[in-house]
């Protein structure tokens, strides 16, 4: 198996030579990247951020509050009941699938989100 980030055109000549060479029955696909280690450290961050800062009076956690800005980002939850009388709780999703552009747009939207309901970001400049 071969992996080929498509970065120069060094890159993509070495793909082009690896598809020519290829044996028949081979398989090729070609999607963009998922997220970075510093994308989702800096959304888990901010999650964080938004648990603390119990907007709305919902205090939340981390993950689920993942869960919450998925879902009004469009992307599909599925909510399993609890064990043993626990409250339901988030399943079928899994941010790591996301592509980098996806990624983006999930921090975007709880900056976005945090932003409007006062959250104190860990990540700001202190005075």
């Amino acid at each position: 198996m071969q992996t080929v980030w498509l970065t120069s055109s060094y890159a993509r000549s070495r793909a082009h030579e690896l598809i020519d060479r290829a044996p028949a029955g081979c398989v090729v696909t070609v999607r963009e990247a998922k997220r970075t280690t510093d994308q989702n450290a800096k959304l888990w961050a901010m999650l964080s951020d938004i648990s603390r800062s119990k907007p709305a009076g919902r205090f939340l956690a981390p993950e689920v509050w993942k869960a919450a800005l998925m879902s009004a980002l469009g992307h599909e939850i599925i909510w399993q009941p609890g064990i043993d009388n626990a409250p339901p709780f988030p399943a079928g999703f899994r941010s790591s699938r996301l592509s980098k552009s996806q990624f983006a747009d999930l921090i975007t939207f709880a900056q976005e989100y945090g932003d409007r309901h006062g959250v104190r970001w860990t990540n700001e400049a202190t005075e």
